[in-house]
């Protein structure tokens, strides 16, 4: 269940929120407000993608399974993207929108938008995943 909550979180700021701002708001607003709509989106990647590691480590443990498998490689995945592009990439990008750095704003912007939909994807799959066939 936390994983398809996770993931719609994720869709609704990707094809709800983000998009709707730019349309409604200045375009320096807009950016404000998405700005601290993606560190929300980092807070709770970040609660939901641990709770999701123990949560599948405990698992493991409790059935003798593999210390590796999908159902933790997935949130690790998702981790490390939301580390990567909230936290590496956006404080590039404020660098980039003063013209610092050697990266332009649109290669970051577009690199953190690549972290993004990654995690979208592998939040999705671990939701698909954990849903499975129906138990009787």
């Amino acid at each position: 269940m936390l994983a398809a909550l996770w993931g719609g979180f994720l869709l609704c700021v990707a094809t709800t929120a983000a998009p709707i701002a730019f349309a409604v708001l200045e375009r320096a607003q807009a950016g404000k407000y998405v700005g601290g709509l993606f560190e929300l989106d980092a807070q709770v990647s970040l609660a939901a993608g641990l709770l999701l590691v123990m949560m599948e480590r405990r698992l493991q443990r409790d059935q003798g399974g593999q210390v590796m498998s999908v159902g933790l490689l997935l949130p690790l995945l998702a981790l490390f993207c939301t580390a990567a592009g909230f936290y590496g990439v956006q404080p590039a990008m404020e660098a980039a929108r003063v013209g610092q750095g050697s990266l332009s704003f649109g290669a970051l912007h577009a690199i953190s938008s690549g972290f993004f939909v990654i995690k979208l994807l592998a939040v999705l799959l671990l939701a698909w995943r954990a849903g499975g066939a129906p138990k009787a």
